[in-house]
């Protein structure tokens, strides 16, 4: 990667209502057809995160498998909002630590020569959003060697020594 990891990691702000709202921001030189591309074709989904099996509209509802988890599990995922190249958002129910519906925002936009992905999922008050934050952020640094043809990040134990002191984590932990 050639930015750092303070560069690339998420931040977490407080709504008003007490939620917690996850947010990162990535950007590169590439046109932003070609990140949207990575980000919803098949065959590049897959190569950063899993597979989408369904409808893939407003309002359609499919089978979303994350296939680089441990044990990967396909969930009901609806697709709430595609507007390419633009805007993606979906949602699906995950019971893990308490998190409930997870809705995930995805927009692209141009600014200054450079395609900027912000990322957006909020939390419910309470849920601890660090191993949420790290995750993501693995994925995403995944979703980025997809987009430019780097290297896709290590091993988790790798991964999380070199940015977990970034979240709070010891490394060795």
């Amino acid at each position: 990667m050639t930015e750092d990891v303070e560069t690339r990691r998420g931040t977490v702000t407080a709504e008003e209502d007490g939620r917690q709202r996850l947010e990162f921001r990535r950007s590169w030189p590439d046109p932003i057809e070609d990140v949207w591309s990575a980000l919803t074709e098949p065959d590049r989904l897959a190569r950063w995160i899993g597979t989408y099996d369904g409808d893939r509209a407003p309002g359609a509802t499919g089978t979303f498998t994350m296939t680089h988890e441990n044990e990967p599990a396909g969930d009901a995922m609806q697709i709430v909002a595609c507007e390419p190249p633009h805007r993606l958002v979906v949602q699906w129910v995950q019971e893990q630590d308490g998190a409930g519906v997870w809705r995930i925002d995805l927009d692209l936009s141009v600014e200054d020569g450079r395609t900027v992905l912000r990322f957006v999922q909020v939390f419910p008050a309470g849920v601890d959003v660090v191993d949420f934050a790290m995750g993501w952020h693995w994925y995403l640094d995944k979703f980025d060697a997809v987009v430019t043809g780097r290297p896709q990040p290590g091993s988790w134990d790798e991964f999380t020594a070199e940015v977990g002191p970034a979240y709070g984590r010891d490394p060795g932990a």
